[in-house]
């Protein structure tokens, strides 16, 4: 028996634009994705019996409404097996915030599809688990690909993007979470009453990510308007010296830009005594993302953790 290991990376917003309501009901959008070094990790060992997934964090449904059971069981169907999934245990380390606009979930479903595919034998390409994959949730397919990445139609349509110099990312976390429903449905409300506000800061930090791309979420307004700790967030970021400050996806995190790592260090030393946890990372390219998520194969008693990597997490 065997133990496939894959990290799942979470991911910011560089960019969230919403263009308007599909005829499938779905908004449309125009996403700039972005992968950072925080991460899972999904761990799936073979043994005979039902699948099943562990974890320890509060919060994390372990049936059939979990996103990794959803893609075992989209990648089962895909493979004419029939019945359901069967014959694996995942082991889910958690350590991105759930509900926290950092795609924790599509990440470990991205993960899980890497690992089972693996696991099952299954010869197949990337753009191949992500037909699969965009069957499960809009953001699975670009944590396939990593690095920075341009999303359209429901996000699940990915054009990878060059690479750009990196950047320390900086997250604030409050105590709450904000569900990716919820964000869009006081979208509309507010755009039904005129509401809506371009969010964020628009200025272009150093052409980063691409020239004439102007960085805002147009959900960071409801969402702000319903919690005005978001607004508050990435206000304390821009005093401590952030290039660019602004809520990822749905929220609830924001996160901030820096050039230089001394720089995010200080800028989390300075948020000490903040009521919001603190996550200093760096952003991820396309290559060194792919390292970093390649499955590791190992017997059952010989498996081991994947390495941490280099994030902190620090709660004020």
């Amino acid at each position: 028996m065997r133990t496939v290991t894959v990290r799942a990376h979470a991911k910011i917003n560089l960019a969230l634009r919403v263009l308007g309501i599909r005829p499938d009901g779905y908004h449309e959008l125009r996403t700039i994705f972005q992968t950072i070094g925080l991460h899972d990790i999904v761990r799936c060992t073979e043994r005979p019996g039902p699948f099943a997934i562990e974890c320890s964090t509060a919060g994390v449904p372990l049936d059939s409404s979990n996103l990794i059971w959803k893609a075992a069981a989209a990648l089962w169907r895909a493979l004419r097996r029939p019945g359901e999934p069967a014959g694996v245990l995942v082991r889910l380390e958690k350590r991105i915030p759930i509900e926290a606009g950092l795609g924790g979930g599509s990440a470990d479903a991205a993960a899980a599809l890497i690992a089972l595919a693996r696991l099952w034998r299954v010869d197949a390409r990337p753009e191949q688990l992500a037909d699969v994959g965009a069957a499960v949730g809009a953001d699975v397919p670009f944590f396939l690909w990593g690095g920075t990445a341009l999303g359209l139609g429901r996000g699940d349509e990915i054009y990878p993007l060059a690479d750009r110099p990196p950047r320390w990312v900086v997250l604030l976390v409050p105590g709450f979470g904000v569900s990716s429903r919820d964000a869009f449905t006081w979208y509309d409300a507010d755009g039904a009453r005129g509401l809506h506000a371009r969010a964020g800061s628009g200025h272009e930090p150093s052409m980063w990510p691409a020239p004439r791309v102007q960085m805002v979420n147009d959900l960071e307004a409801p969402v702000s308007l319903r919690h005005p700790e978001i607004a508050k967030m990435a206000a304390a970021l821009k005093r401590v010296g952030a290039e660019m400050a602004a809520m990822s996806g749905s929220g609830s995190t924001v996160f901030g830009l820096f050039r230089r790592q001394r720089d995010a260090t200080a800028a989390t030393r300075a948020l000490e005594g903040s009521p919001w946890r603190v996550f200093t990372v760096a952003s991820l390219g396309r290559g060194e993302y792919l390292r970093q998520t390649r499955p590791r194969v190992a017997s059952v008693k010989g498996a081991s953790a994947a390495g941490s990597g280099p994030q902190s997490s620090k709660k004020r």
